[in-house]
């Protein structure tokens, strides 16, 4: 079994004929490994741009391509594609995170008219993977591979990162350091309709408390150092995506705001649940607040 890690570089673009903005790719860049992880072979293509023929100044100042390098490429997003298939052939594709693949299946939608992949047999997020391996959970925020190869203690030196083939080479970095092949095959995906529909389907937040995909008992929080359930002050209200209340934890004494947040996912309605600690105002003492009261050198008194 080989693995394929993709990295692309894309533009956006606005499109007349879609009437729309398109993460146009501009850049495939891929690294072929053995079970090993040894490498076998590399890939690196620009993609002349056909929708948008300026790069995004954004785009630019990050990846380094000029809108020459582009056009000099003559490469089509197709032909691109075309060597991209025979590079994977039945090679297990790795992407970190969902974005790739996203936009990858976004292209093919614009300019093939599907957007699934026919080439694609099997897949992995292998940031997901990466986050299980460091137990990472902070699920308000995904780990990127930069955070990554931090924890892990590696260097980015003579990488040319926002570049498709040295993210590829640095992903593979990361990847080598959590390799575990045994726990690793349980991430691997097989692309059948139900992968696209789960790749596709986008997470929301319920704002609605009496929406029916709530379970009213799980309108509650613990204490984050004893563990019992707090006693809840007053009513939830909603305030940036999250239920929000007060509550008092009578086993410790202490008063702290509870927030919970229903994200709507592929499998269910995924709960998170967090303690805030209050903020203490200080009160002024009776000695500053007679010191407060009398005049100053400024002050005007009346006779």
């Amino acid at each position: 079994m080989n693995f394929v890690i993709l990295d692309l570089e894309w533009n956006g673009a606005y499109s007349k004929k879609a009437k729309k903005f398109v993460n146009e790719i501009i850049e495939f860049g891929a690294v072929k490994t053995d079970e090993q992880l040894n490498i076998l072979d590399s890939f690196s293509m620009l993609v002349t741009p056909q929708i948008g023929k300026k790069l995004n100044h954004r785009v630019a100042e990050l990846t380094h391509i000029t809108n020459e390098e582009l056009l000099d490429s003559n490469n089509t997003f197709t032909h691109v594609l075309s060597k991209f298939k025979k590079f994977l052939s039945d090679s297990v594709l790795l992407t970190w995170g969902t974005s790739d693949v996203l936009t990858l299946m976004e292209n093919c939608r614009y300019y093939l008219g599907d957007e699934k992949l026919p080439f694609l047999s099997r897949y992995c997020n292998l940031q997901s993977y990466c986050e299980h391996m460091l137990d990472h959970h902070d699920k308000s925020r995904q780990m990127g591979l930069s955070t990554c190869a931090e924890l892990l203690g590696l260097s980015d030196e003579g990488l040319e990162l926002h570049r498709a083939f040295d993210d590829a080479l640095f992903s593979l970095q990361c990847f080598k350091k959590l390799y575990d092949n045994e726990k690793f095959c349980n991430y691997i995906e097989l692309a059948n309709d139900e992968f696209y529909r789960k790749i596709t389907f986008k997470n929301t937040i319920i704002y609605d408390a009496k929406n029916p995909l709530i379970d009213k008992k799980e309108f509650y929080i613990c204490c984050d150092k004893c563990g019992k359930k707090a006693w809840r002050k007053n009513k939830w209200v909603m305030k940036n995506r999250s239920f929000r209340a007060q509550f008092r934890c009578n086993k410790c004494r202490r008063d702290f705001e509870g927030r919970i947040t229903f994200r709507l996912k592929y499998d269910g309605v995924h709960i998170d649940r967090r303690v805030v600690e209050k903020e203490k105002v200080e009160k002024p003492s009776k000695k500053k607040c007679i010191l407060n009261m009398l005049p100053t050198n400024n002050s005007k008194t009346e006779k």
